[in-house]
């Protein structure tokens, strides 16, 4: 099969052996190449998306990767989506976009869950499938409508109204409905919070920001940088990814509506969002609420061609004070475990769930504690700092948008495209996720 453009991913990815970089063979892993990835355009949520559902959106991403690739449907052996806030109507959304694609209802498609590495975690599952021999070909990819979520009844109504559909007399359906009340009727929202320690992410940006003593100023500059990156990725046609999508009774859609470039006077006049009045994390250096799918496409290649796998990195620590550091934590793991260093890597691309993100990183990685939690001994053996050259040059979340269960799959192309277009060998991907989780994988370009 002839590749659209290809990229290698360290773990589920294979490495050229080469005489200036560094490799770790093992060889007794399947290789995957990645063909080709595509997204709809990530929108504000409650914008041009409102009235869809989410399998409209993955089926909208499936659909314009068979269009981008033109991979016949009948070769994809598994597809595998990610979300977070899952439709109780699709649940397994998987499973509904690839039928409405057009895929073989013989296709096995399974949906799952990760907090914002949802995408990844779709990615890395279809690793293991390629890699343990069962399948060839997958698809994977992640989905996310903010726009309409669902909306419970109170657990004393739902407990009413179940109680009721069981009762086989008028007197047992009189005595149940003696027992409601009107509080019953007060709806249960979905909270994006931790359920252990009750917090939004936005408090804990807070904190994060007061620990390594990051300014309000910091974050509203980098949040402007992002925007501006954007902005002028968006104008010179760098975002190839994305692909149109035409909303029924409604124009079509073709490119991210939240990239808005302001000014640092505009944005030191909003007010913090979390914390009040203290706090530092505000609407314009915060992710905003964002519908959106992506879709990627990856094979199986033949070891016998010379490439060699590397590694990603899956990592958990506090969900409280530690709740943001995930991609900290994963990043000098899976460089270490790739036999690579900061050095090594020519585009980053990091989830920028807050602008505190971007300060945390440079300044925890540089630190003594880095340097101990990756047990190494010496005195300036600590892992480096992301130049900020290479750091999100295309925009991020904070200006693309973050659909909590499509992000991944962005990352991965913004990575593998800025390859392409830079002319560079690696790339580093890594995200921060609900639950103090993390991860970090390594993308190379796939050798001419």
């Amino acid at each position: 099969m002839t590749l659209v453009c290809g990229w290698l991913l360290y773990g589920w990815i294979v490495a050229v052996q080469t005489k200036t970089k560094k490799t770790l063979a093992k060889p007794n892993i399947r290789n995957v190449v990645v063909v080709d990835g595509v997204r709809t355009p990530f929108l504000l949520s409650g914008t041009s998306y409102k009235d869809l559902m989410p399998h409209d959106l993955a089926r909208a991403a499936l659909t314009g990767l068979l269009h981008r690739t033109s991979v016949p449907k009948e070769v994809v052996d598994y597809i595998i989506f990610g979300t977070v806030i899952q439709e109780v109507k699709t649940s397994n959304v998987a499973r509904e976009a690839a039928l409405g694609a057009g895929f073989s209802d013989k296709t096995p498609a399974h949906t799952v869950t990760m907090a914002c590495i949802s995408a990844n975690q779709a990615m890395t599952t279809g690793v293991g499938l390629i890699a343990s021999g069962q399948c060839d070909v997958i698809v994977a990819g992640g989905v996310e409508l903010m726009s309409d979520i669902p909306i419970r009844h109170s657990r004393k109504m739902r407990k009413l109204m179940l109680d009721l559909n069981k009762a086989k007399s008028m007197g047992q359906r009189l005595s149940l409905i003696s027992k409601f009340r009107l509080n019953f009727l007060a709806p249960e929202l979905p909270a994006v919070a931790e359920f252990s320690t009750s917090e939004t992410m936005g408090h804990s940006a807070d904190r994060l920001a007061a620990a390594f003593a990051v300014s309000r100023l910091e974050q509203d500059e980098y949040a402007l940088r992002s925007h501006s990156l954007a902005k002028k990725a968006q104008d010179e046609g760098l975002l190839s990814d994305v692909v149109p999508f035409r909303v029924p009774g409604k124009d079509t859609v073709t490119k991210d509506n939240g990239i808005r470039p302001s000014s640092l006077e505009q944005m030191a006049k909003l007010k913090p969002a979390f914390i009040k009045p203290y706090g530092t994390v505000t609407a314009a250096n915060s992710s905003f609420l964002t519908d959106g799918a992506s879709a990627m496409y990856y094979e199986e290649k033949a070891l016998a061609m010379g490439y060699k796998p590397k590694d990603f990195m899956y990592v958990s620590q506090d969900p409280k004070d530690q709740l943001l550091l995930g991609p900290t934590y994963a990043t000098p793991k899976v460089l270490e475990k790739a036999g690579l260093t900061m050095n090594d890597i020519d585009a980053f691309e990091f989830h920028e769930a807050f602008s505190v993100k971007f300060w945390q990183i440079l300044k925890a990685m540089d630190s003594d504690f880095f340097r101990n939690y990756m047990g190494r001994k010496n005195q300036g053996d600590q892992v480096g700092l992301p130049p900020l050259e290479k750091f999100n040059n295309w925009g991020g979340s904070l200006s693309l948008g973050h659909p909590f269960g499509a992000t991944g799959c962005r990352l991965v192309m913004a990575a593998a495209n800025r390859l392409r277009k830079e002319g560079g060998q690696y790339g580093l991907v890594a995200a921060c996720a609900a639950g103090g989780q993390g991860h970090a994988m390594i993308v190379e370009a796939y050798p001419k």
